[in-house]
């Protein structure tokens, strides 16, 4: 079984465990992550591979964070993550992409990330649930953050912090590269 067939499976299982944890039928939960009734089917069936963006919303609609999505593992008070088991998430063919470092319940989803935007490359995100923060710190470079169609230059060594339940995006309008950590906090989801 590959890496791929076992991300799929997973997320098969844990997505109808937490379905059915929460009370939620296959209408219920398309309608609040805002896919298709066939798309979860297909999803919870292990028939499909869906977008990073369909994973995000069906995460975001049942409170979870990815990583519980992606692989349920009820760990110990500490958990490694070695760098073989973080989850490239996207990735374009200039060379930019985002790593799942680690993520936990705590009490709703938190999730660190790694990112690298090469020059000229970006990536958009839609609105998270109302309460979502997150945190970015650049390490090299200087990323453009565009939150609510506002753009902001944050350099090297410096960190922002915003409400992400509206439009935002990360950009790389110079040229070198941008690496940054990110940190996600989503709201617990009501039961």
């Amino acid at each position: 079984m590959t890496d791929l067939d076992q991300l799929t499976q997973s997320l098969a299982r844990n997505l109808k465990r937490l379905r059915t944890e929460r009370g939620f039928t296959l209408d219920a939960l398309a309608a609040r992550a805002g896919i298709s009734r066939g798309m979860l089917i297909q999803i919870e069936q292990a028939r499909t591979n869906p977008s990073v963006g369909t994973v995000v919303k069906v995460g975001d609609a049942l409170g979870v964070s990815i990583t519980t999505l992606l692989d349920y593992d009820r760990a110990p008070a500490v958990r490694l993550v070695p760098p073989d088991q973080a989850v490239r998430m996207w990735s374009t063919p200039q060379g930019s992409h985002s790593t799942l470092l680690a993520g936990t319940e705590a009490p709703g989803p938190l999730e660190l990330w790694h990112w690298r935007l090469m020059p000229g490359d970006g990536s958009t995100s839609d609105p998270h649930p109302g309460g979502t923060t997150e945190l970015v710190h650049v390490t090299a470079g200087v990323l453009t953050l565009t939150v609510d169609g506002a753009d902001h230059r944050v350099p090297a060594n410096t960190s922002a912090s915003f409400e992400s339940n509206t439009p935002h995006g990360y950009r790389n309008d110079g040229t070198e590269p941008v690496e940054m950590t990110m940190a996600v906090s989503v709201p617990a989801a009501p039961h």
